[in-house]
């Protein structure tokens, strides 16, 4: 999907099914999930429930969230074999994982806003340089 219909999606609105599918991929509970993206759990089983789309807002995070699992799974295949790496479940993993770069706090902490999505983008291209984790 390119960014114009990426862009569109999100102004439409993402189905809120996508949320339970996205915390499926990382192997963590959608609550979680929720939780870690700044969404209700209970708003969003009442949209998926309804087959109601999720706000903008809510659309953009959950977009986020998967560009960042792409970003991790191009920096595998450029860097190597990605063959039996998966990207979702590393990424979960690593949401969890305190930092130094972060002050000491899990990247989990910045997935509910654009500027700490930003950040761990950033942070994931300079560890695949080997510069800073």
């Amino acid at each position: 999907m390119g960014v114009i219909e990426r862009i569109h999606a999100i102004q439409q609105g993402i189905d809120a099914r996508n949320v339970g599918l996205l915390a499926k991929s990382m192997r963590r509970s959608k609550d979680r999930v929720a939780e870690m993206l700044g969404m209700s759990v209970t708003t969003i089983d009442r949209k998926a429930k309804q087959g109601d789309l999720l706000s903008q807002e809510q659309s953009e995070r959950l977009f986020g969230a998967a560009k960042l699992i792409g970003q991790v799974q191009t920096m595998v295949e450029e860097s190597g074999d990605p063959q039996g790496f998966d990207a979702a479940q590393w990424f979960a993993e690593w949401l969890d994982t305190p930092l130094k770069a972060l002050s000491g706090k899990p990247p989990a902490c910045f997935m509910d806003t654009a500027e700490g999505r930003d950040l761990l983008s950033k942070l994931l291209a300079t560890a695949q340089s080997g510069a800073y984790v």
